[in-house]
């Protein structure tokens, strides 16, 4: 992805994400688009898989959940997971922390996008 799209996708998950009624339409279709991580990933507290788990991801420094065996690059990322955050995350995990360990090659439709990062906003708080 182009660096000049993949910003104007993170500016507008950025703008969604401060629009409520917008927010929980998108959200809910985001729910939809997380089946896909929840082969890795739980919103559990403390149910870690083949990722970790979500729960209180929002606001969270990369590489810190207690317990989970994270990459050398993960866990000296320092990224605080916001809204722009994840949405470049999401997009292309390899390309924003490169020697990741997750395999995911991201979500490449820019709606899917906007709905999975309004959708963790609400439900990995």
């Amino acid at each position: 992805m182009k660096k000049n799209v993949l910003f104007g996708l993170v500016a507008g998950v950025a703008l969604m994400a401060g629009v409520s009624s917008a927010s929980a339409q998108n959200a809910a279709e985001g729910e939809k688009v997380f089946r896909q991580c929840k082969a890795c990933h739980s919103l559990e507290a403390g149910k870690k898989g083949v990722g970790p788990s979500l729960n209180g991801l929002v606001g969270r420094k990369s590489g810190s959940v207690e317990g989970f065996a994270y990459s050398p690059a993960m866990q000296n990322a320092n990224i605080t997971w916001d809204a722009e955050n994840l949405a470049k995350y999401a997009a292309d995990p390899k390309g924003f922390v490169a020697g990741n360990k997750m395999a995911f090659a991201g979500i490449k439709k820019e709606e899917d996008l906007k709905n999975l990062v309004a959708y963790l906003l609400e439900a990995a708080k």
